[in-house]
């Protein structure tokens, strides 16, 4: 789990794939943070992508080393996670969530975590490698 977080937080720009009725939907993101030995997102729940991942929670993330020469893969399934202490490291780790949300209690916030994680490192140099967490 750690060379995951290493990865997207190494290359801070990752793209999260959801569900829709139209199809599917992809769409940047540029937070993670460990907590408990889980990986957690946030989003808010005015949003499409809170809504899909309520109705599937399942969805897939992708992302490129800035060099280009490695990427990710990343599936797994989105479990909410309402508590404020975790809101509260959230503001901590993401100065600028103050600007866009105030409060770690503002009610739109919504955190999730990657359960069932399966990530698979790519590079141009080695073979693919899945680990699981």
């Amino acid at each position: 789990m750690q060379e995951v977080l290493k990865f997207l937080t190494d290359n801070p720009t990752f793209y999260i794939a959801t569900n829709s009725p139209e199809g599917p939907r992809v769409r940047p993101f540029g937070f993670i943070m460990e907590d408990g030995g889980k990986l957690y997102l946030t989003t808010n729940n005015q949003k499409d992508v809170f809504k899909q991942l309520q109705a599937d929670p399942r969805f897939e993330i992708s992302a490129t080393s800035t060099d280009g020469g490695s990427w990710i893969r990343i599936k797994g399934k989105a479990v909410f996670d309402t508590r404020l202490e975790l809101a509260e490291k959230a503001f901590k780790a993401a100065p600028f969530f103050e600007a866009m949300y105030q409060t770690p209690s503002n009610p739109i916030l919504e955190y999730f975590y990657i359960d069932e994680g399966e990530a698979t490192f790519y590079s141009f140099t080695a073979p693919p490698r899945t680990v699981k967490f």
